[in-house]
């Protein structure tokens, strides 16, 4: 989008150009004086032409005689007062296409900027994930070993337990087989 509105900032700029060459041109004088028309001028104009080609002409020939540069400017400034308002509108645009070029640059910009920002920030948060993603399969193994273990402790401590209560029967076994060889050899001793 901003290649586009560049493309067409620059064409303008181009046209405008052209148009102020064409309208400067010998060409655009030549055929200006061969298609005009003299009953379409108005008689205000004409002789408000006649006036400034007058006074141009004054300000010329005392530039000429008194060898003086600024007043020849002013005369050819007074001579070509007629396009001074169409140059200043073509000024006025070539200003406002420079400016809204600049700004569009500087739109641009800030668009890259936050463009690099924001994948810059997308890849930190990439990394991030990455990283918590290994630390869970990590306490994932170790949970699944942990568990494994606890499972394999209380297979003992109930296998243990068994045992303990054997134990228990074996000596109530033997406490009783004592008890009564302790009875027989009592009733043997009286």
């Amino acid at each position: 989008e901003w290649e586009e509105r560049q493309k067409t900032r620059q064409l303008e700029m181009e046209a405008v150009s052209k148009a102020l060459s064409v309208l400067a041109g010998d060409d655009a004088h030549d055929l200006f004086t061969n298609t005009f028309n003299p009953a379409l001028v108005q008689t205000a104009t004409a002789e408000s032409s006649k006036r400034r080609s007058a006074a141009a002409r004054v300000l010329s020939n005392a530039a000429n005689k008194l060898h003086n540069p600024r007043l020849s400017a002013l005369a050819y400034r007074v001579k070509l007062d007629a396009f001074e308002r169409v140059k200043k509108a073509i000024d006025d645009m070539v200003t406002a296409l420079l400016k809204e070029k600049a700004d569009e640059i500087k739109h641009k910009d800030f668009c890259v900027d936050e463009f690099n920002t924001n994948q810059l920030q997308t890849e930190t948060k990439e990394r991030e994930k990455q990283d918590l993603i290994a630390k869970i399969e990590d306490l994932e193994m170790t949970i699944k070993t942990l568990t494994e273990e606890i499972d394999a402790l209380k297979a003992e401590t109930a296998e243990m337990q068994v045992q303990m209560k054997r134990a228990g029967e074996d000596r109530e076994k033997q406490n009783h087989e004592f008890q009564m060889t302790v009875s027989d050899q009592r009733s043997t001793q009286q």
